[in-house]
């Protein structure tokens, strides 16, 4: 779907169900592309994929980590934090 400025202001709706579906929505402006429209892509989301995929690519999957038994001790939390009671 193509359209003007003007038509984008009167048809935004539409426009913006267009670009929902995946359709692609170009928004010109004296003639040429000015703006292109589509779905939002999830930011910042985390994939177990890629992380298994950078693991193997260092030489790291078949890494274990080791966490203290203490590492869940609210008073170990306060002594990291700096607020234990002197």
């Amino acid at each position: 779907m193509e359209l003007s400025v003007r038509d984008a202001k009167a048809r935004l709706s539409e426009a913006l169900e267009a670009a929902a579906r995946g359709e692609r929505v170009i928004v010109t402006k004296h003639g040429k592309p000015f703006v292109e429209m589509g779905p939002a892509k999830p930011r910042n989301t985390f994939s177990f994929e890629r992380l298994a995929e950078a693991r193997k690519q260092m030489g790291w999957e078949n890494a274990k980590g080791h966490l203290p038994d203490y590492f869940d001790d609210p008073a170990y939390s306060r002594k990291v934090l700096g607020l234990d009671d002197e």
